[in-house]
């Protein structure tokens, strides 16, 4: 979950910084703002707390090939995810607000990261470019 709550922003973030290719590439304010990671992390929470609440019962039953019972149709995530964990909750709340921190440290990563990236990008286009110039052209006529 925690990869998931990480690799997120990274998606959202780097791919339109990625799609503006410059010389001198100009960073989204979004992406180095600590307020941006703050509401990450307050998503997150929300997010796992609806995951928790996701009816799951029928499938079990599905895969383990049996009818399904009015009990299977009650069971969510939650209750399978709380098996010897009453606090669970409490633990979901504490690793998503400590998952902002986290964000934004990545968030600096990518933003420190990103030129480097995309000056790599350039090079490797420019030698797919360039090895790829004398390949024969299937419309070319043949003499």
């Amino acid at each position: 979950m925690r990869l998931l709550l990480i690799a997120l922003p990274l998606a959202i973030f780097a791919t339109p910084a990625m799609a503006q290719r410059s010389n001198a590439p100009e960073l989204p304010r979004e992406l180095t703002d600590p307020a941006t990671a703050d509401k990450l992390g307050k998503m997150a929470g929300a997010l796992s707390r609806a995951l928790l609440d996701l009816n799951v019962g029928e499938i079990e039953a599905a895969v383990q090939g049996r009818p399904v019972t009015e009990a299977d149709r009650r069971r969510t995530v939650r209750d399978m995810a709380a098996r010897g964990d009453p606090n669970i909750e409490r633990n979901i709340e504490r690793q998503a607000a400590a998952s902002g921190v986290a964000l934004q440290a990545g968030m600096k990563a990518v933003a420190a990261a990103l030129p480097a990236i995309m000056e790599s990008v350039d090079r490797a286009a420019a030698e797919i470019d360039r090895a790829t110039a004398n390949l024969p052209q299937p419309g070319y006529p043949r003499r």
